[in-house]
């Protein structure tokens, strides 16, 4: 199992020092949040991504992958009919896509519920063909930069576009390109799936789709920190090889951003020890 820390579980301390927390509980890499290391992620370049690697390296961490892509700057959207507005959205997706691939991360997940959930007046149908549009435009810049870009199904609470795994990846067949994928967040997946979380699992990675996983609880705090057994998921992971990361994502810090942390790897590790 190949761990991977949310870096914004240990804001406000600087990156070096999130990247000796994580080697210290157990991870094995940090996914970033751009918006932790800019205020405006525009100005995130080639210089700054080569400074987070070897920043990471140095306490012997990769950096996995980036995710909340479009926090910041404010006024983003993919599904607007102002073609400024999605322009400028594209571009800074463009932007983070070099920037994954310059700290050497194979993977971005595209959450950014409001920045893909239909405005006043705008159909689901509509945001969704939007959005299709817009993944599909970046595919190709995508796949010159060698990373993956996955398409991740929220919660309904969150967003009406794109809850279920099966949602994302018909909208993936459609693009039709390797660099398009999607993933499996297990709190979204336990609030929008009808069936196991490991069943939907196993299917998707089974038919190639899944490219990533991000592991919480249904209550949004850390694995461990609710009643979502985590064992079913990971038996998955080891029964099918599963090569890729595994991102600790919780949203609800208990006691704290760092025990939380520590007590997710702590009780991931341990689960997979006892795995047959």
């Amino acid at each position: 199992m190949r761990l991977s820390l949310c870096n914004e579980v240990l804001r406000p301390l600087p990156l070096a020092e999130q990247c000796d927390a994580a080697a210290r509980m157990g991870y094995d890499a940090l996914e970033i949040a751009p918006f932790t290391l800019a205020d405006d992620p525009f100005t995130l370049d080639g210089a700054t991504a080569r400074g987070v690697r070897a920043t990471a390296l140095a306490r012997g961490l990769r950096i996995s992958s980036l995710h909340w892509l479009l926090v910041k700057p404010e006024g983003l959207s993919l599904v607007t009919d102002d073609a400024a507005q999605r322009g400028r959205t594209l571009d800074l997706l463009r932007r983070l896509i070099d920037f994954a691939a310059a700290c050497e991360a194979g993977v971005l997940v595209h959450g950014s519920p409001a920045q893909r959930s239909p405005a006043p007046g705008q159909s689901v149908a509509d945001a969704t063909a939007r959005l299709e549009a817009a993944l599909a435009e970046l595919a190709p810049h995508a796949a010159a930069a060698g990373v993956v870009y996955c398409l991740e199904p929220l919660g309904p609470f969150e967003t009406p576009v794109i809850n279920t795994v099966a949602e994302a990846a018909a909208l993936v067949d459609r693009i039709g390109s390797p660099a398009i994928r999607t993933m499996l967040d297990v709190s979204a997946a336990s609030h929008s799936e009808s069936e196991p979380v490991q069943e939907v699992l196993h299917r998707f990675l089974a038919s190639g789709h899944i490219a990533h996983v991000q592991l919480n609880d249904r209550n949004r705090r850390g694995p461990g920190q609710g009643e979502t057994d985590q064992r079913p998921v990971l038996q998955v992971l080891k029964d099918m090889d599963y090569a890729g990361w595994v991102a600790v994502e919780p949203f609800e810090y208990v006691p704290d951003g760092p025990g939380c942390a520590e007590a997710s790897a702590l009780h991931l590790r341990e689960l997979w020890r006892t795995l047959s």
